[in-house]
């Protein structure tokens, strides 16, 4: 296999790469990445090499695994809903700029640039299959961290949290973020008390401010949704902390 390195048209780091090799195009950040392009992807690999430390379920496996730098996160990029029960896993193709694993790749460099606590991406693909792709992400595993669905099931959390939560959407916000899928699992605190904002795939950087709103409204319903469904202990002052600090 022949690879050709090019310097990846991100905008603010050397450290960035883009590797073309026929119909896959990868990017990767080598100064996290040290492990082959060519096989970060595939899950065997991490198996094989007794490198996989976890996993979780969600619309399909991710799994956590060590890297020779940090712990990461592969995800593979497959539909919801039930256009996902007749397509899995494959998009259509108009762009490498516009699949999902270079946005998501590149929106994680613009939140870091501007502050915000989310996970470094370590590397990214898609493979173009036809007029359509397929792709995967592998990115930071956030170190001692869990999400406020699992901490607020055991324990509630002082007011300061709620603002320091909000303050964090509030950067993200500032940076022009629309986080599509804004809830209370996708929100992590680690065992320092530092708030990470997770998940960005379909999110984007929008002008003006008229979608904010809604951002915030998803994430109150997110939390009367975990107080019926996990009995979480979360006061409506609570809420209104986080709210009044993300605004």
């Amino acid at each position: 296999m022949t690879l050709h390195l090019h310097v990846a048209p991100l905008y603010w780091s050397k450290k960035l790469k883009t590797v073309k090799n026929n119909n896959t195009t990868y990017w990767f950040d080598e100064s996290l990445l040290k492990e082959p392009i060519g096989k970060v992807f595939d899950p065997k690999y991490w198996q094989d090499n007794n490198r996989v430390i976890g996993s979780a379920q969600g619309r399909g496996t991710t799994w956590f695994v060590e890297t020779q730098t940090i712990e990461g996160a592969l995800r593979h990029y497959r539909r919801g809903g039930l256009f996902g029960k007749l397509v899995k896993d494959q998009y259509w193709f108009s762009s490498w700029d516009k699949t999902r694993s270079y946005q998501e790749f590149q929106l994680l460099q613009t939140l870091i640039k501007a502050g915000v606590n989310v996970p470094r991406p370590i590397a990214a693909q898609a493979t173009k299959i036809g007029l359509y792709y397929k792709a995967d992400l592998l990115s930071e595993k956030i170190p001692n961290a869990r999400d406020l669905v699992s901490i607020l099931q055991e324990q509630a959390l002082p007011e300061a949290m709620y603002r320091k939560i909000g303050k964090e959407i509030r950067k993200m916000h500032q940076a022009q973020v629309n986080h599509t899928d804004l809830n209370i699992h996708n929100i992590l605190i680690d065992n320092q008390e530092k708030v990470w904002i997770i998940d960005f795939d379909k999110c984007s950087k929008q002008a003006s401010d008229n979608w904010k709103q809604s951002n915030l409204d998803r994430l109150k319903r997110s939390f009367h949704k975990e107080i019926l469904k996990a009995n979480i202990q979360v006061t409506e002052k609570d809420i209104g902390l986080l709210l009044s600090a993300a605004a």
